[in-house]
């Protein structure tokens, strides 16, 4: 794989940024939105076959939640016609796809984690625009990877880690959502974990192609992660100090805190087949979560 000349998207992005760093030993072509507008097909196409890569990987996207719902074009645009047009070029030239999508392409009603086979139900326009991106892959001759995950954050770029952080700096009291259980994955536990799954996955054995969950272990509330924040950063010592402890982070509901885009009540996605097929684990979101904050002292 080092030796094959990779095109990644979404630079300036969390995970994008992360694999930049993480892969920078194999023979990478990164690009930041600048350089590449992926809601211009005839521009994907032309930088594609410009740069002439063995592998894609995608990690741009749409993911303003919210604002997608006012804006469905544009999310469709980036999220599910701009992975078609990768797609399209990678099969052209022999080439093969790692694409990143969502929890969101799941309703959130199951009461267990959700597996790869189960019935895809979005609620929201961030959601369904992911799942056509999906779609339109899984519709074209090319060998895959679409990496479903949660609850992204990291150092770099605006996440919920980042407005925990700020808010806590500035407030003596918190109310977070308590009733949406997923799992916080770290955009360095992402970038490690593709890293790790590019040694071992053959682009040529048919069977590997498809979906795989793809985010830490171990599940939490918004508010369980929030509180984990507080807790972790404190134990460290980082500077500034926070104002907020963890006990004063109230409890939330979702009636309480609504916003325009319905989210997952349930985000728990179970990664077996991802272990199963490719022997890749990545860590505990308490532990992903300690990883970054060590980056930020």
């Amino acid at each position: 794989m080092k030796n094959k000349k990779i095109l990644l998207t979404g630079v300036n992005g969390q995970v994008g940024y992360a694999l930049l760093s993480q892969l920078s030993d194999f023979n990478l072509v990164g690009l930041s939105r600048n350089d590449l507008d992926l809601s211009n097909t005839d521009e994907i196409r032309r930088v594609v076959r410009e740069i002439k890569p063995n592998i894609i990987i995608n990690p741009a996207a749409y993911t303003a939640v919210d604002k997608a719902e006012s804006e469905p074009d544009l999310a469709y645009a980036i999220n599910s016609t701009a992975p078609q047009t990768l797609a399209e070029e990678a099969a052209k030239m022999g080439s093969a796809l790692i694409h990143f999508s969502t929890d969101y392409v799941y309703d959130g009603n199951k009461e267990t984690p959700y597996i790869e086979t189960d019935e895809v139900n979005p609620t929201s326009i961030y959601g369904k625009s992911k799942l056509a991106g999906e779609d339109a892959i899984r519709n074209i001759a090319v060998p895959h990877l679409i990496l479903r995950t949660s609850w992204v954050y990291g150092a770099y770029g605006k996440n919920f880690l980042k407005t925990i952080l700020r808010l806590a700096s500035e407030r003596d009291r918190l109310g977070i959502v308590a009733d949406q259980i997923g799992a916080p994955t770290s955009s360095l536990s992402i970038a490690s974990a593709v890293k790790e799954l590019m040694t071992k996955w053959d682009a040529e054995k048919a069977s590997d192609t498809g979906v795989y969950h793809f985010t830490n272990t171990g599940f939490t509330s918004w508010h369980g992660f929030a509180c984990e924040i507080v807790k972790q950063y404190g134990l460290m010592h980082i500077q500034p100090a926070l104002k907020v402890h963890s006990d004063a982070i109230n409890a939330l509901t979702t009636a309480d805190y609504p916003t325009p885009a319905a989210r997952p009540e349930n985000s728990c996605l179970d990664n077996g087949k991802l272990k199963h097929t490719f022997g890749v684990v990545l860590p505990s979101w308490q532990s992903g979560l300690k990883e970054v904050l060590q980056t930020m002292t």
